[in-house]
């Protein structure tokens, strides 16, 4: 298995001279991430006082009121819910994706990348994706660790899911445990070697992130190249 500093100096050369195009799909990420959780948002920037206003219903055992207000905020709630599902799941399996291809193969087109690899096989990618998801919160539901330990275990899907369309979405996570059997805490060392540079992020008030967020991919991208070739000689 390599070390983290040779899966960050394979991501670094793979980002050198692509740094703009880089920064431009991440951007384009979190911009439609902030658009798909723009319903809940907007409703609690239109109900500052929501809380209050619960407490105060509360107190005068106004049901109906309390009724319609949670009424109001689960139908908000839900359409983003839904445009997590159907968009912004599929769009993070594509930049995933975009940054496995720029590894591997040079290919800086990530913005465009991104989306045409989000959109084929598009309802397999929504079901492998959410499906996942359902597991990842059953286990969560279990204990907090297995949960946690199921979010690395499963953390190979959405590179499977492309690369292997032919699997079932079931089959795609299955593989990606057999992957990661042994390796889940180097993948968790990994993502805890770029807490500094997460600190640094928080501290430039999320602009960072634009050029930590292209980096920590890419490096995901390597460990994935690694973990894929170590299990292919395991399986001979």
């Amino acid at each position: 298995m390599k070390t983290n500093t040779e899966f960050k100096s394979t991501a670094l050369s793979a980002l050198k001279g692509n740094w703009a195009p880089a920064v431009l799909a991440t951007a384009v990420l979190l911009l439609i991430a902030a658009l798909c959780q723009g319903p809940t948002m907007g409703f609690q920037l239109s109900h500052p006082d929501f809380n209050q206003q619960l407490t105060a219903m509360a107190a005068y055992n106004d049901m109906p009121g309390l009724m319609g207000l949670y009424g109001q905020i689960s139908r908000w709630s839900s359409l983003s819910m839904l445009l997590t599902v159907f968009v912004m799941n599929v769009l993070m399996l594509g930049f995933a994706n975009s940054f496995r291809r720029l590894v591997t193969e040079g290919d800086n087109r990530l913005t465009e990348n991104t989306f045409s690899i989000a959109f084929s096989h598009y309802w397999h990618k929504v079901w492998g994706v959410l499906l996942s998801r359902i597991f990842i919160a059953l286990w969560t539901c279990l204990f907090i660790l297995p949960g946690i330990v199921k979010v690395f275990s499963y953390a190979m899907t959405p590179y499977i899911l492309e690369e292997r369309p032919e699997l079932s979405a079931n089959d795609a996570i299955d593989l990606s445990r057999a992957m990661m059997k042994g390796h889940k805490f180097d993948l968790f060392y990994l993502y805890l070697s770029f807490i500094g540079w997460g600190i640094l992020s928080v501290l430039s008030c999320g602009i960072g992130l634009l050029w930590l967020i292209p980096y920590m991919q890419a490096a995901d991208a390597a460990f994935y190249e690694e973990v894929k070739a170590e299990y292919a000689e395991r399986a001979l």
